[in-house]
């Protein structure tokens, strides 16, 4: 119970003998293969994450935007100054 089982144990494919160049060869292949979808679902999470932010930072500005746009009451204003100038008139 003292050995690793053979699945688990990581072997360097370079001093591994009776390995022929075209089994290193696809070792290499599949190793740069899996690191390339591990480095592809971190950019995936961290592209999720920063359109998340985008988003809640676009719909704050427009958010803002509309509730300040209806605090504006200068156009209200001017509507009764021209309302009141065409009564005088």
């Amino acid at each position: 119970s003292g050995e690793e089982a053979a699945f688990a144990r990581r072997i360097d494919p370079v001093r591994e003998p009776g390995l022929s160049p075209e089994q290193r060869l696809f070792m290499a292949q599949v190793e740069r293969a899996q690191r390339q979808r591990a480095l592809q679902r971190r950019l995936r999470s961290r592209n999720a994450l920063l359109a998340l932010g985008i988003g809640a930072v676009v719909f704050g500005i427009y958010g803002y935007t509309f509730y300040s746009v209806s605090q504006e009451r200068f156009l209200d204003e001017l509507e009764q100054e021209v309302e009141a100038a065409r009564a005088q008139a």
